[in-house]
């Protein structure tokens, strides 16, 4: 009997475009009417592309991220002498820096932070139009607000770095820089000059919640795959009757990690995951510096770590 392997062997079908339910009749007027099919997206997931509803804050958000990532790539240009193979030889290195420490919460003048003031006013106006037409679009369609709710918790940890935090401590010097290795810069220095954010608990949660969604995320696939050749990738087919795909995964579970996760189950376990990395991650950087100032020496006052 031959068994259908979709890891080896991807089957793409493709039939008229589906257009989805009138959700809101006022703002069905925002959505693309046009479609197309990619063959490329279809290896990655549903080969279709489009229509897609952009509305009044969707429109918003495109403009907000369009602002700030030109201002950053402007700033990126006249670094490079306005030289094309400079600017391609160097683009990890340079950097779109906030202002120094003098001027405090104050604007600074525009090639020494005011660039990067305005960019991040234009980051924050496209990430917060982004939520609400998340939320709007969930509600049209009369979904829960899950996808909502776990883009706040991302955007929770965006807040803190770019705004919440350096409000706190007075200075927009200790806010993020936009660039590649300015950025990985930032986060070493952050955790050399607070002592160390190993010793963060929240540091610690955040990263014990990064591993194991992506631990979870990777189980949940691996296992629908498997079962693939019995319809497991028909996940809401499998949970209103279930077959012999979510037969098998359930024992498999029960057979390696001693306990069963469900259809709708292991979504929840992964949701609460992915959703509590950034969340913990925010509180460890807002309490640096704000509350703890030296996390080594805190780590040894509560016996957290041994003093050397």
């Amino acid at each position: 009997m031959a068994e259908y392997q979709n890891i080896f062997t991807q089957v793409q079908v493709q039939g008229p475009p589906e257009l989805g339910i009138s959700a809101d009749r006022d703002t069905d007027r925002e959505r693309t009417r046009g479609t197309t099919f990619s063959t490329l997206a279809g290896t990655f997931g549903n080969a279709q592309i489009g229509p897609v509803h952009l509305g009044s804050f969707g429109m918003l958000a495109v403009i907000g991220f369009g602002a700030w990532f030109f201002i950053i790539g402007m700033n990126f240009w006249a670094q490079a002498g306005y030289n094309p193979a400079v600017f391609a030889r160097d683009l990890f290195w340079f950097s779109l820096d906030p202002p120094a420490p003098e001027y405090g919460l104050g604007f600074a003048p525009l090639n020494e932070g005011g660039w990067w003031l305005i960019a991040s006013f234009f980051f924050l106006v496209g990430c917060w139009s982004w939520w609400i037409r998340t939320y709007l679009r969930a509600k049209a369609l009369g979904m829960g607000y899950h996808v909502a709710w776990a883009f706040l918790s991302l955007l929770w940890l965006i807040m803190v770095l770019g705004l919440i935090r350096p409000i706190l401590m007075g200075s927009w010097s200790e806010a993020v820089p936009y660039g590649i290795f300015s950025h990985l810069d930032w986060t070493n220095s952050f955790s050399l000059n607070h002592g160390n954010l190993f010793y963060n608990p929240f540091h610690a949660l955040s990263i014990a919640f990064l591993y194991g969604s992506a631990l979870l995320f990777a189980m949940h696939g691996a296992t629908i795959l498997a079962v693939s050749r019995f319809g497991g990738e028909r996940e809401i087919e499998q949970i209103v009757d279930r077959g012999t795909a979510s037969e098998r995964a359930a024992l498999f579970w029960r057979w390696t990690m001693g306990f069963n996760a469900t259809m709708e189950g292991i979504h929840r376990w992964a949701w609460w995951f992915a959703v509590l990395t950034p969340l913990t991650g925010g509180i460890g950087i807002l309490l640096s510096g704000t509350v703890v100032e030296y996390w080594y020496d805190w780590a040894v006052l509560h016996s957290y770590a041994p003093p050397y």
